[in-house]
């Protein structure tokens, strides 16, 4: 008995070239996600893009889909809302022929749509499948107003730590515990880890935990491993603290009084 061989990422995305290179309304299409930052293995799924008319959002997913049933039985697909002045119309796609982990996921653009997701020091070194005429053009960071914007989450974070970070010790008081983990995953270590990412990586600060086993050093990774396995509410109280400490620890460093310096690190 022989298997039929499972779909690729190549033959998915040539079936995409080949559907949408020939429409006009269409401009642009790349891979973003672990192609653009060199990182594909046999768990990564398939972050395309694709520029088209304003008027053609609901045509481009059409032909997609009819790319897709070329090659498989789409088994489910799930579509993300996104508001309209992002202007970003997003579906991911499972297909039964294709691997278990290899799912697409599609974000349709229109050329005003403000934000692109190209500029390299974010999402990495987009691979072009093909680009018409100049309506899509490379994506330059603008450094004074992303130091701005990371001078204000910075401020942010500490004032939200100061405020609520006691709300997990209340819980625990109150032997409320599973509030409490809640509590401590999501606002404690969830803080920190931002703190470390504005640390290591100020342009994926707000990433939360994706990519973080690539962008932060193997001991800050095995140090967080230590602080979110907990086992009792003991270890609970004892881990919160030691989170709260490093945090304060962090937010007293130079950098972060003049998030420039974490540019020009980076």
């Amino acid at each position: 008995m022989t298997h039929q061989k499972m779909l690729t990422r190549n033959v998915i995305i040539q079936s995409l070239v080949d559907a949408l290179q020939p429409l006009g309304y269409v401009y642009a299409f790349w891979e973003g996600g672990a192609a653009a930052f060199n990182r594909i293995d046999d768990w990564s799924d398939i972050d395309l893009y694709v520029v088209v008319d304003s008027g053609k959002i609901n045509e481009t997913f059409s032909a997609c889909e009819r790319a897709f049933q070329k090659l498989s039985v789409i088994e489910q697909k799930y579509e993300v809302l996104h508001p309209r002045s992002s202007g970003l119309f997003q579906a991911f796609y499972r297909l039964k022929e294709a691997g278990e982990y290899l799912i697409i996921d599609l974000a349709i653009l229109t050329p005003s749509s403000p934000e692109k997701f190209l500029e390299p020091e974010i999402h990495g070194e987009a691979v072009f499948y093909f680009s018409k005429s100049n309506v899509v053009q490379p994506q330059q960071l603008d450094r004074a107003a992303f130091i701005e914007q990371l001078q204000m989450r910075i401020e942010k974070l500490q004032s939200k730590f100061d405020m609520f970070s006691n709300f997990i010790q209340k819980e625990l008081n109150r032997r409320n515990h599973l509030e409490a983990i809640d509590l401590y995953h999501n606002l404690v270590l969830g803080t920190l880890v931002e703190a470390l990412r504005i640390k290591y990586n100020p342009y994926h600060s707000d990433f939360k935990m994706r990519y973080v086993h690539y962008e932060l050093p193997p001991k800050i990774i095995d140090k967080l491993k230590r602080l979110y396995f907990v086992r009792d509410e003991e270890e609970l109280r004892e881990k919160n603290h030691v989170a709260v400490k490093w945090f304060n620890r962090l937010r007293s460093e130079t950098i972060f009084k003049d998030p420039s310096r974490l540019i020009e690190k980076n």
